[in-house]
């Protein structure tokens, strides 16, 4: 069908990036800036931060949860084929996923302000692409296997469910300090679109069975639906098609000139008594309006069919009589293809972040402490500690519901200058994800860099999940250092 060519186009277009999202090392490790991304009602304790451009915060993250790469080719002797069918016809079903996201800022930076010091500001822009495709069960095996054995089947055509986009974010955020004991935030984000693309309402089947006239009858009953934008225009420029650049669209596109849109990020964090706090927030509540370079394929409708059926010897009496032909006019008359303009709105993969947290061990002195618990005022200043553990829980939406993973931390703190981030985390990618981050503060710079799943390092092939994230940023804390 002429339907999955530029699925297949767009499916790896998506695949090159490096979508799970969960960035349970940085949440809530306030002291790192770009924390504040992922709640903006974070506890702050400095002055002012700038990022080091480009380099503030670079972000990859990967998963597969139910093959991996080692799983088909590692070298153990064992037929490919029979790996496919095992291990990936036999091993998958429809839940399973293969999904990346890569986010890198471009600049970011926040400030205090000076006439209300309880206000904190922050702003940036950063580019982001994620992509998700499920492994479509029944498609697979009926490509892989072929429908001859399999009489009666329906093979599910909404199977098929994937997405992508790559966008860029421009936000501003506010944080106050209400009280002694609640902090909050929000933050408005202006999203420019430069491609997206999403096939996730399919629905259908396809079934095989006794024929009247043929030996098989074949039906195809399917509601499918592809929608693009901003990626008729690439291939047009890469097939000669169009004129300008490939690098001269996406630079148009990532500066407002792309498709828009509009979110916002809401957050808190709540003292429940010295030594225990509570924090939650909603990322990307928002939408984009794709109405530009847009082009959409459908296939909609029912066709049966028992391939060519000549009655013979009346179908020699008709030279021209072209049967192939017939037939493929008959299937596209029940079963049309076709392409259309229309413009549509995609809604952006909401998070939701959660966490308890215990501060405990030997309260430490204010001018060997990093702890984010440092209020902005004389009369907000809280005994910090060096240690917290506690819970984090994340959730994001996704086209087959919502996904979740829990997150048991330990924080500790060496002086003002190091502090560790250890995590072991629960979810559909691994049951063993171990991870470790750390804050390096000299002087004014700061440095960190978190990893996930380290166990999986050992063997990048044979894992089924990698995350890791890098920043380097200016920080100053005034009097409260």
């Amino acid at each position: 069908m002429k339907l999955w060519k530029p699925l297949l186009t767009v499916i790896f277009l998506g695949s090159g990036f490096l979508y799970a999202q969960n960035r349970e090392l940085l949440y809530d490790c306030t002291e790192i800036p770009q924390a504040l991304l992922l709640n903006p009602g974070m506890e702050t304790s400095f002055t002012w931060y700038a990022g080091i451009p480009l380099a503030s915060g670079i972000y990859a993250q990967a998963g597969s949860s139910g093959i991996t790469v080692n799983d088909l080719f590692a070298n153990d002797g064992v037929d490919f084929n029979q790996k496919v069918r095992t291990r990936a016809l036999n091993g998958m079903t429809k839940r399973d996923e293969f999904g990346a996201t890569v986010q890198i800022d471009i600049f970011n930076g926040g400030f205090r302000s000076r006439s209300n010091p309880e206000l904190f500001y922050s702003f940036g822009v950063y580019f982001e692409t994620n992509t998700i495709l499920y492994w479509p069960e029944d498609l697979a095996y009926l490509a892989f296997e072929g429908n001859a054995d399999q009489l009666g089947r329906r093979f599910d055509l909404g199977h098929l469910k994937t997405r992508g986009e790559g966008l860029t974010v421009f936000h501003f955020g506010i944080n106050k300090v209400i009280d002694r004991n609640l902090t909050v935030g929000a933050r408005v984000k202006v999203y420019s679109g430069i491609y997206d693309f999403h096939s996730s309402t399919n629905s259908g089947y396809f079934l095989t069975e006794e024929g009247q006239n043929n030996l098989l009858s074949n039906t195809l009953v399917a509601d499918m639906q592809l929608r693009t934008s901003g990626i008729e225009g690439i291939r047009a420029i890469l097939d000669d098609e169009a004129s300008g650049t490939v690098g001269g669209v996406l630079t148009k596109r990532a500066l407002l000139g792309g498709d828009l849109g509009l979110g916002v990020d809401l957050g808190f964090t709540y003292h429940l008594d010295p030594q225990t706090v509570i924090t939650g927030s909603l990322l990307d509540l928002g939408f984009v309006y794709h109405s530009g370079d847009v082009k959409g394929y459908s296939l909609q409708g029912r066709a049966t069919t028992e391939g060519v059926e000549a009655i013979l010897p009346d179908a020699f009496d008709d030279a021209n009589s072209d049967f192939w032909q017939d037939l493929v006019d008959e299937i596209e008359a029940q079963l049309p293809f076709e392409d259309n303009n229309t413009s549509y709105l995609t809604f952006r993969p909401t998070q939701l972040y959660g966490s308890i947290r215990y501060n405990f061990g030997e309260p430490v002195n204010e001018d060997m402490d990093c702890d984010c618990d440092i209020g902005v005022t004389d009369a907000d200043v809280r005994t910090p500690f060096r240690n917290a553990t506690g819970l984090q829980l994340h959730a994001v939406n996704r086209p087959r519901g919502p996904q979740a993973a829990l997150t048991a931390f330990y924080l500790r703190r060496f002086g003002n200058f190091l502090s560790l981030k250890g995590t072991y985390t629960v979810d559909k990618f691994s049951m063993s994800n171990l991870g470790l981050g750390m804050n390096l503060q000299a002087g004014p710079v700061n440095f960190y860099v978190l990893a996930n799943n380290l166990l999986g390092y050992r063997n990048l092939a044979d894992s089924r999940y990698a995350s890791f994230q890098i920043g380097l940023n200016i920080l100053s804390w005034g009097a409260n250092r």
